[in-house]
């Protein structure tokens, strides 16, 4: 094959070239390749010219994986430290429900109750069908089921703290207003309940309380809580009286006071000061006359003052 080359700015001058098959075959397939690769590159500047908000596109989708990428990252960690946090909160829930089972058993055994009846130390009887599927990694829902548990557990000690409570409370009532103890911090025993020899006229007559002999103004104490109902003031019998209400159908009186202290309404704890010990009324000597009552039945005051 031969090529023959002119120039344009000598007129007449040639020059000729000659090509054997094989280089022509070579420059054939180079443009052949050349060809197609060239309209591939146009095209994809031509779409690009054509739509300049692409590039814009892509810089703001790789920004945004980015962006999603770190707040995963931050989620893990925060669940992370939030399971620290619950597993730290169930370690100080498991350690107050050991507190509260010591402080149960003591009460149980102040109480005086049967410690069969109250095991705090024992778990709820419960029960159920198995679950189903295979344990998984530990995490939330298993937090959760121990919350779960200690809360079972907590449900079964507060009914029985609640009934020991109430237990409690009703014998710390019956201490408080059943009548226990004497009527004065010192003295003695002067005269007994039953049947005596009147100190006045000495006949034969039925004494209703028991005597108390003690320095004049000594302190005269109520045996137990009440409302006061009744209050004298008078020389007839009892002389300066106080009588006080306990409920369950008792009642005490305090009698031959120098002075009363309380007035009828007055609410009187166990142990308080209500009056001053005299010798008003039919009396022979400052002592204080008390009785015990119930259902308005004078009764032997020796039982409640024994214990």
């Amino acid at each position: 094959m031969e090529i023959i080359l002119v120039s344009r700015r000598r007129a007449g001058a040639w020059q000729r070239i000659r090509l054997n098959r094989w280089v022509v075959l070579l420059l054939l397939l180079a443009g052949a390749a050349v060809i197609p690769a060239s309209a591939w590159f146009g095209y994809q500047l031509a779409l690009e010219r054509s739509d300049p908000r692409a590039n814009h596109y892509a810089v703001a989708w790789a920004r945004e994986v980015l962006s999603l990428r770190e707040r995963v990252s931050q989620a893990r960690d925060a669940a992370s430290e939030g399971l620290d946090a619950l597993a730290l909160r169930v370690g100080e829930i498991q350690a107050r429900v050991l507190r509260l089972e010591a402080l149960g058993q003591r009460l149980v055994s102040m109480a005086g109750l049967d410690e069969n009846e109250f095991q705090f130390s024992e778990r709820p009887a419960l029960g159920g069908p198995s679950p189903i599927g295979d344990a998984g990694p530990r995490g939330v829902p298993d937090f959760l089921g121990e919350l779960d548990s200690l809360g079972q557990e907590l449900d079964d000690r507060g009914p029985k703290l609640r009934t020991i409570e109430s237990l409690l409370m009703s014998a710390r009532l019956r201490e408080e207003t059943s009548p226990s103890g004497r009527p004065i911090r010192q003295g003695w025993l002067s005269s007994a309940f039953g049947w005596r020899n009147d100190p006045i006229t000495g006949e034969r007559a039925f004494h209703r309380g028991l005597d108390f002999s003690a320095p004049y103004r000594s302190e005269v104490v109520a045996v137990a809580s009440g409302v006061v109902t009744r209050v004298e003031s008078s020389f007839g019998n009892f002389g300066n009286m106080v009588q006080i209400d306990h409920g369950n159908g008792y009642a005490t009186r305090y009698a031959h006071n120098d002075e009363n202290l309380v007035e009828t309404g007055d609410k009187v704890r166990k142990g308080q000061v209500i009056a001053l010990l005299g010798s008003t009324g039919r009396s022979t000597g400052p002592h204080v006359h008390f009785e015990v009552r119930h259902h308005g039945k004078a009764v032997n005051p020796i039982e409640f003052v024994r214990p």
